[in-house]
């Protein structure tokens, strides 16, 4: 079908330069614009003017390719039931350019109540908002709260929408992401190197939480990081949840994400990585071949017993030698556990140490007793596999706390479990084209 004459009114933009823009001709798979700029002025204003001729572009064009995804108007049958066309309804939808109008067939059941709109459907419009404005709008939350992306649009897109809309369109995207967290699955993306090794492994993070009093509670932070046989990361997986009592939600999600790997590397060691936790290990265990404590979480219990080898107060520069020589003996000699315990029962014997030291003492050598056979660092250095949870220690700094914990955050279970989502999604390298993807070829309820 050609359309001819289609306008965009006349726009002056900030800068007072007008944009002049119309359809010339359109099919169903082409469609063509003229536009007219006005690049006078500095070549900052000509951007300007440049950028809303671009808008007005894209506007244009999606209100043409919008009318490719409505109906005729005749009945639609699902099922059993029997959909009737009440006529064309105009509706407004958000773009990545502007607003636009669209006149759509608006569809209802002869018994009345609940609408339905096709053309919704069929174009996969989340909250009135067109799948790719959708997805910016997610990705820039995902880094930054409403007003952020409110005022990111507005700067640097020339485009202007209310907090509340941006709050709408990422609560229905992120019950998408939650619902589906066991359905969909996520390819992998092509890797350099064989997998030979993939350590599991995490932790958690305190965020302020609204319920409870506005109480301090962990959100929880999964990794997979995939290991070439030389030590080299290849991949990591990412996956948070918001705080939960006993965290099945979590547990839950990330057995399936561990039960993919395993049908993809069979073979491949499945190394546990994680700090003291008890909860920790009563989860990765049973889905690890072996298990090493953390071992920068020893080294910072050693980092306090270095006070006990040397309390003086100007023992600053013997303790640095202490502490960096037990690191050393730590990562790559046998035995060096029980070395460790053993001189710390002897430094626990002295008698000039402070209350706090004393304690310190204690607590690192009951932690070594507790997990001395989780210290076999000087084995895996040997084969050239992992001995940290670092990836899981900066996931729980940049999944987490760099956006729910800034000043004055208070957060709702639903509000944190959707940014994690969504900045897990985010983070795993591949999965956030994925699973817009997805919602593209599956789509998401779109009854008005």
């Amino acid at each position: 079908m050609l359309v001819l004459g289609l306008y965009c009114k006349t726009m002056i933009h900030q800068d007072g330069f007008p944009v002049m823009a119309r359809v010339l001709k359109s099919t169903k798979n082409k469609v063509t614009v003229e536009v007219t700029v006005d690049i006078s002025g500095s070549l900052l204003e000509a951007e300007q003017s440049i950028q809303d001729a671009c808008n007005k572009v894209g506007k244009l064009s999606t209100q043409v390719a919008l009318a490719n995804f409505d109906t005729d108007g005749a009945a639609i049958m699902t099922g059993a039931i029997k959909w009737t066309s009440k006529g064309k309804v105009e509706q407004t939808y958000q773009t990545p350019y502007g607003a636009v109008r669209a006149n759509r067939h608006v569809y209802q059941t002869s018994k009345g109540g609940q609408t339905w709109c096709p053309l919704e459907d069929n174009a996969r419009i989340i909250r009135h908002a067109t799948p790719r404005f959708a997805k910016q709008l997610t990705h820039k939350y995902a880094l930054g709260n409403a007003a952020a992306v409110c005022g990111d649009l507005k700067e640097n897109h020339g485009r202007q929408v209310t907090k509340s809309y941006v709050q709408n369109v990422i609560n229905w995207v992120g019950s998408i992401a939650e619902a589906k967290e066991q359905e969909w699955d996520y390819e992998l993306p092509k890797l350099n190197h064989a997998v030979s090794t993939i350590v599991l492994s995490m932790d958690g993070a305190h965020i302020l939480m609204q319920e409870d009093g506005c109480s301090w509670r962990e959100a929880m932070v999964g990794a997979a990081s995939l290991y070439n046989s030389k030590g080299e990361r290849q991949h990591t997986i990412y996956l948070g949840t918001a705080p939960e009592y006993g965290k099945g939600t979590f547990k839950q999600r990330f057995e399936k994400e561990i039960a993919t790997l395993k049908s993809i590397y069979p073979d491949a060691l499945y190394l546990g990585i994680a700090d003291g936790a008890k909860d920790n290990w009563s989860f990765l265990e049973p889905h690890t071949d072996r298990q090493l404590l953390d071992f920068f979480h020893v080294t910072e219990y050693l980092a306090k017993v270095a006070y006990a080898a040397h309390p003086q107060k100007t023992g600053k520069p013997q303790r640095e030698q202490w502490l960096s020589e037990r690191c050393h003996s730590l990562k790559h000699n046998t035995g060096a556990a029980k070395s460790l315990i053993d001189e710390m029962t002897k430094l626990s014997q002295k008698k000039k140490l402070s209350n706090t030291v004393r304690e310190d003492l204690g607590a690192a050598l009951t932690y070594f007793k507790n997990h001395r056979e989780l210290m076999d660092y000087s084995t895996h250095v040997e084969q050239q596999l992992p001995i940290g949870s670092g990836v899981t220690e900066a996931a729980c700094k940049t999944l987490v706390k760099q956006r729910l914990c800034a000043s004055g955050m208070r957060w709702k279970n639903s509000g944190a479990g959707i940014v994690l989502n969504l900045r897990a999604l985010v983070q795993s390298n591949g999965r956030w084209s994925q699973f817009w993807d997805k919602i593209n070829q599956f789509g998401a309820p779109c009854f008005a």
